[in-house]
């Protein structure tokens, strides 16, 4: 039998939005505002960084201490903006990581600034072709400098690069990083959209990951790992979800993740268009009253 959840950290795209939309639905965010009145902690925890991530949560009603774990774990931020947690990617390891993975895909590199520079890149029509809604989304923010290397001076460390592309090639990308020296001062987080024929390998410095900024999160607030979910979808929130005491997968996850949960115990919700997170939240906050009485 489960403690009560203090703790619920949840992943955006492909979770908490429903598929092609920006929208988080309304009995989604009634579920988020419910689980807070309970004085539970509701923290995001995507690949996004922040500043594509508060927007969609803006206007909800949601507290401003809410912690938004972002960039797969290298920044933590409350929704109101105050800095919690931060790691950097050496540039002079991005700069290597230029020359090995530039021949996959398209390489961008984020850096914990606001506006353009934010993301940077050395060609925009690639990027167009392969993610033209995040390019869509994202260009006041981007950048364009070539080659890539010279926005990774010694001293400008960006919290995370990213290389994208078809799924097949983005596998035998992270096996390159992972076969490389490398490895030892990069962690590769791969996501996978294989409906679009779409994977990002997001790279963090070592050891960063959503499973690593949700244990520093539990620390911080004095949650037990066993009083803590996890809710995700897709192979980035695979080390939160193993870290959790209480890890829940979407339905809508692939096939080889649902088969990864059974074995491992997990959970597992309606999809991300049924509204999986709120029929989670529900049931938990049940539990949560039910124990109080």
């Amino acid at each position: 039998m489960h403690p009560p959840v203090r703790l619920v950290a949840i992943d955006i795209d492909g979770t908490l939005l429903p598929t092609f939309s920006q929208n988080i639905s309304p009995r989604n965010a009634e579920a988020l505002r419910a689980a807070q009145r309970a004085g539970v902690t509701v923290a995001i925890a995507t690949g996004r960084r922040t500043a594509y991530t508060a927007p969609l949560l803006q206007g909800l009603g949601l507290r401003a201490d809410m912690p938004l774990i972002t960039s797969n774990g290298a920044v933590t931020r409350t929704l109101g903006g105050d800095p919690l947690d931060r790691s950097h990617l050496k540039a002079s390891v991005a700069r290597e990581l230029c020359q090995l993975l530039r021949p996959f895909g398209t390489l961008v590199f984020t850096f914990d600034t606001v506006g353009r520079g934010e993301l940077v890149l050395e060609d925009m029509e690639q990027a167009h072709q392969r993610i033209e809604l995040w390019v869509e989304a994202n260009r006041n923010a981007i950048e364009v400098v070539r080659p890539l290397e010279n926005a990774l001076p010694d001293g400008n460390d960006p919290i995370q690069g990213m290389v994208t592309g078809g799924v097949e090639r983005m596998r035998q990308a992270e096996q390159a990083l992972k076969s490389s020296p490398l490895s030892q001062f990069c962690e590769a987080v791969r996501t996978e959209y294989p409906a679009r024929d779409l994977s990002i390998v997001d790279l963090l410095p070592p050891g960063v990951s959503k499973g690593w900024a949700l244990e520093r999160l539990a620390t911080r607030l004095g949650v037990d790992r066993k009083e803590t979910m996890a809710i995700g979808d897709n192979w980035n929130d695979v080390n939160m979800l193993e870290w959790a005491g209480q890890a829940v997968l979407m339905g809508n996850a692939a096939q080889d993740l649902r088969t990864m949960a059974k074995t491992n115990g997990w959970k597992q919700a309606p999809p991300n268009d049924e509204d999986g997170v709120a029929i989670t939240l529900e049931r938990a906050l049940s539990r949560l009253s039910s124990a109080t009485v």
